[in-house]
């Protein structure tokens, strides 16, 4: 199988994502996740650009990974500047990684509107640049900015910029897609000829952007044209509408493709890695992705949920479980009685599918759902309603009351509601108020605080997203709502609801759900 080298560049462009910041110890729990998963390089930063990337770089040269090298990235020397006085070599330099990536200017429009100087200019800073690192010891992977619309527009000089590049010492040209607006058949006839001219001498690469939405496809057809190098970032976010998603890539390649990308044994990791990647970067997996979304294996309709546990080959391109996904069937009022015993089987094997709880079941889920409620997408609730009907659950608290008061926002900074509340667990009262952004925020942390004197399993697991939906609009302000509450432990997610015609009642309800799931499991 060939192999293909995979760079990530989660710390470095995925972090110029909107709303994306990485404390020195994000980046290293990071870096940890992606060489368990295999990637050939973590490009981990800039060491110039700011004194974190460079607190960084210190921290990371005590850790050892066994598959990935952690990468410094900065650009080629200014012009007229000698490599010995340019403060970005240098600091690339102190940054004591094997191998840097370094960028440069392939465009012409770049070069004379940009940087102000001459093409032959940069030529020599490409050149000297890449020269000057190898001397030192480094490897050289060389990014070729903005290089598809570079050869677009002036191809020559495209070409020149590699051949220079080529004669500096890197060992690695990687083409860069800068602006993530080519189409497959021009990205596939760039590579095929820069294979053709270096392929022999070096490695090439592939570095796209998602603005038309093509950064995987690309990245595939570059492979497929000869690239040995794929450049992105794990779950494909980062300035403007993302990176290439490596998350997809992978498997791709691997699965689809035939290549060797990461380990094999690894692969089956691949989902939960993403789900560690983005806690740490305090995101959300899109539910949809390829591969690694909890719904990427979700099924709703009855038939294909019926055929699916006849023969799963008859939904779903590959097993979930070779990437570490699960499949999942969504319980709505229009599942079949497939679709009920497969979910009750999960934690009660022992039902049969004649057993009278299964009827049952239906009937009650049919009825809530036309009160409100909405179980496709509240899977813990879901779980709760059969250990009730079941007589496999038991209340683990008892409220008494809650309270909840608002006002205009306080002095300190994301304080505007308060709530109270008292608890009862095994004839023991606890009483306990919170304060937070909003009257659920706080009434979620006054029952955590309640419930950590008896379950200190609470404090492990917080709610992650919140969604309210008005479900009989004409009624105005008597209008019923339902609120979906979806909670994580880093490990797994889990999701509740909630129906009521007051939103703090409905979500209540569903926040209850939440403790009452993770406290039974």
């Amino acid at each position: 199988m060939k192999k293909i080298e995979i760079l990530d560049s989660t710390l470095r462009d995925g972090a110029q994502g909107e709303g994306i910041s990485f404390s020195v110890q994000d980046k290293l729990h990071i870096c940890r996740e992606l060489d368990e998963l295999g990637v050939t390089y973590i490009e981990a930063g800039n060491p110039g650009s700011n004194p974190k990337d460079m607190e960084f770089f210190k921290a990371v040269a005590d850790v050892k990974f066994k598959n990935a090298q952690v990468c410094a990235f900065g650009s080629t020397r200014r012009k007229n500047c000698r490599c010995e006085d340019d403060a970005n070599l240098k600091s690339l330099l102190a940054a004591n990684t094997k191998t840097v990536v370094i960028f440069g200017k392939s465009w012409t429009f770049q070069v004379t509107d940009i940087l102000k100087t001459t093409p032959e200019e940069n030529l020599k800073m490409i050149r000297e640049s890449c020269e000057y690192l190898v001397k030192n010891g480094r490897k050289v992977i060389y990014d070729a900015e903005h290089f598809f619309t570079a050869y677009e527009e002036d191809k020559a000089y495209a070409l020149e910029s590699l051949k220079a590049a080529v004669e500096g010492g890197a060992s690695v040209l990687c083409l860069c897609e800068t602006k993530g607006g080519f189409m497959i058949d021009e990205c596939r006839r760039a590579v095929a000829e820069v294979v053709k001219l270096y392929g022999k001498k070096v490695t090439v690469g592939i570095h796209t952007h998602n603005d038309c939405g093509l950064a995987v496809a690309n990245s595939l057809v570059a492979v497929k044209e000869g690239a040995t190098h794929v450049q992105g970032v794990l779950l494909g976010f980062g300035e403007r509408t993302g990176n290439a998603n490596l998350s997809t890539i992978i498997p791709n390649l691997q699965i689809k493709m035939g290549y060797q990308v990461i380990p094999q044994e690894s692969l089956k990791n691949l989902t939960s890695s993403c789900k560690r990647v983005a806690e740490l970067t305090n995101i959300r997996v899109n539910p949809q992705s390829p591969y690694v979304g909890k719904d990427a294996f979700a099924h709703k309709a009855g038939m294909h949920i019926d055929a699916v546990l006849k023969n799963p080959f008859a939904y779903e391109h590959i097993e979930p479980e070779s990437v570490g996904n699960s499949r999942v069937f969504l319980m709505s009022e229009v599942a079949g009685r497939s679709t009920i015993l497969e979910k009750i089987r999960r934690f009660a094997p022992e039902v049969k599918r004649n057993d009278p709880i299964v009827s049952d079941l239906m009937a009650k889920v049919k009825e809530l759902e036309s009160a409100g409620y909405q179980f496709e997408g509240a899977d813990g609730s879901f779980e709760l309603l059969v250990r009730k009907m079941l007589g496999q659950y038991k209340p683990f608290f008892k409220l008494h009351y809650y309270q909840t008061t608002g006002s205009n926002p306080r002095p300190e900074e994301g304080v505007c509601c308060c709530a109270q509340i008292k608890v009862e667990v095994d004839g023991n009262f606890e009483i306990t108020a919170g304060e937070g952004d909003g009257p659920v925020n706080a009434l979620d942390i006054a029952l955590r605080k309640a419930l950590e004197k008896f379950y200190p399993v609470v404090s492990n697991f917080r709610l992650v997203d919140y969604k309210v939906r008005v479900l009989d609009s004409k009624s105005a302000t008597a209008a019923r709502v339902r609120v979906i509450i979806e909670s994580t432990d880093g490990q797994t997610s889990w999701t509740t609801v909630g129906v009521s015609s007051d939103v703090i009642e409905a979500s209540w309800i569903a926040l209850v759900d939440s403790f009452e799931l993770k406290l039974s499991k």
